[in-house]
């Protein structure tokens, strides 16, 4: 056994891949007072924006780190689904992100609502509406990653949903509170060290 040293302005963290090959039988759909709805031509702003109110609590940064046209590229892509998930009096305040560009498989690449919205059922929700949406197109295998930086149950809960994890990864990267792309005081529960003196 052996302890890795990591630079204080860097992050690392342990990446579980997880599938579900089969499409689960069908279930009742959990309710919910929010709305999924298809962002067919979502501004860079606009999703740079959700995507930072959704995630920047486990430290999402790799949609603010790329340049404009590649993001452009990707939200353009006829093979990449967005959503947006909307309260009642229509503020953003989830997002959901399919990649549908592998013939046979789907992967959920962002899947999040804003940390206020925890813990109160709307994750189920969610992803019975992800499902319904990635199991089709002829898609014979749904796929996700999570890690140690997501919400402490994010792992348990996809395990509960059906997926089954097949890999696990070591991840490193500069952490984005040390480059400025987030600020230092988001993600409490992850300690901050690049901004020690």
């Amino acid at each position: 056994m052996a302890l890795i040293p990591v630079a204080d302005d860097v992050l690392a963290t342990i990446v579980t891949t997880l599938e579900m090959p089969r499409k689960p039988p069908l279930r009742p759909m959990p309710t919910s007072r929010l709305r999924l709805l298809r962002w067919e031509q979502p501004t860079l702003e606009g999703y740079r924006a959700l995507f930072a109110r959704v995630g920047s609590r486990w430290l999402w940064f790799s949609r603010l780190a790329m340049d404009d046209a590649a993001l452009t590229a990707i939200l353009g892509d006829p093979g990449i689904a967005v959503h947006a998930v909307v309260d009642p009096a229509g503020i953003e305040v989830g997002m959901l992100e399919l990649d549908l560009r592998r013939a046979g498989a789907c992967e959920i690449s962002y899947f999040g609502l804003i940390p206020e919205l925890a813990g109160q059922g709307h994750g189920r929700w969610l992803m019975a509406e992800t499902l319904a949406r990635a199991w089709t197109r002829g898609v014979e295998r749904v796929w996700l990653h999570t890690c140690t930086l997501d919400h402490p149950r994010a792992l348990g809960f996809y395990r509960a949903q059906g997926f089954v994890a097949t890999r696990r990864t070591i991840e490193t990267f500069p952490d984005p509170r040390a480059t400025g792309m987030l600020p230092g005081d988001v993600a409490p529960q992850i300690p901050f060290l690049g901004g020690r003196r």
